[in-house]
């Protein structure tokens, strides 16, 4: 079996692919190597790399030839960097992803599992989300995931495909970079190790679901292989504060935190926590890694 893995050089990509290979599939990755990077990918014979971009319509014609599969996790991310760029968030999100599915239409590939995002229920009216929260995003980012969200699920019904959106919630974990537009944990990873004070948006008592890398690739695996599709909330099941964030980061490194507050930013929301049912009961979702363990394993990455 043969699978498409885009965006599969980026840290969630990669956990992905680390996930197939050891099943024994065939995985072909189609990165332009933006966001992911070179050592992320695993070194196999049954893995090819083709360097390129999503919105690239000869390239993904070519990489989705002759594959069972597709994950479609190549994107632009990130709330902060969508408000600055709007434009090309939805090049990349929503002509990207349009582009992936008319090429998976022609070439007769019929199911697809597509990384959505917690982004797209803007601020949260309840909690824990369910899948039925509305959805009204506060941010292009989140508006463009949507877009994207809806185009696979309307080719799922058009052509009677497998298609699976899957709404991740905060992921963390090994393979993810410090990046100034990205989630709290490596940024603040990084100032620790570092030795510089932690800069906390708001109050520091908005709430995250963190959810590691690895229960995100096996949950992808999980609904490749179920029945059935739709959409599905992937978190932790669990709330956390970012002040919460900084005590458990505290405990494990046995150090005091210097933290400064400041202002909250534009276009992001104050809670979040994922209502995970309905993926337990469809395909078997199950996370398996607490956050304190999963902290643990991303420090000794960084450090090493």
């Amino acid at each position: 079996m043969k699978a498409l893995v885009t965006g599969g050089a980026g840290f969630i990509g990669s956990a992905v692919v680390r996930h197939g290979l050891a099943k024994g599939w065939q995985i072909t990755i189609l990165d332009n190597f933006s966001t992911g990077y070179q050592e992320n990918v695993p070194t196999s014979k049954n893995l090819t790399v083709i360097e390129g971009d999503v919105c690239d319509s000869k390239l993904v014609a070519s990489a989705v030839k002759g594959v069972d599969a597709v994950f479609h996790l190549a994107a632009s991310v990130g709330n902060v960097r969508s408000i600055e760029d709007p434009i090309h968030d939805s090049h990349i999100n929503i002509l990207g992803t349009l582009n992936l599915l008319e090429n998976m239409r022609k070439a007769g590939v019929e199911r697809i599992v597509y990384s959505s995002s917690a982004a797209i229920f803007g601020e949260t009216r309840y909690l824990p989300v369910d899948e039925s929260h509305p959805c009204d995003p506060v941010s292009p980012y989140g508006v463009s995931k949507l877009a994207a969200e809806k185009q696979v699920l309307c080719y799922g019904r058009l052509y009677d495909w497998h298609t699976a959106c899957l709404r991740y919630f905060n992921v963390y974990g090994i393979n993810q970079r410090y990046d100034a537009y990205g989630n709290v944990i490596p940024i603040f990873v990084r100032r620790i190790l570092e030795g510089q004070p932690l800069i906390v948006y708001g109050t520091g008592e908005q709430t995250r679901d963190f959810v590691n890398v690895e229960d995100i690739a096996t949950a992808n695996w999980q609904a490749l292989e179920s029945a059935d599709g739709g959409v599905f909330n992937i978190g932790l099941g669990e709330a956390t504060t970012i002040n919460g964030l900084l005590s458990t980061l505290s405990d494990i490194l046995k150090q005091k935190l210097e933290v400064h507050y400041t202002e909250s930013r534009l276009g992001e929301v104050l809670h979040s926590c994922a209502a995970i049912d309905r993926a337990i009961e469809v395909f078997g979702y199950q996370p398996h890694v607490s956050l304190p363990q999963g902290l643990r394993r991303y420090l000794d990455w960084v450090r090493e």
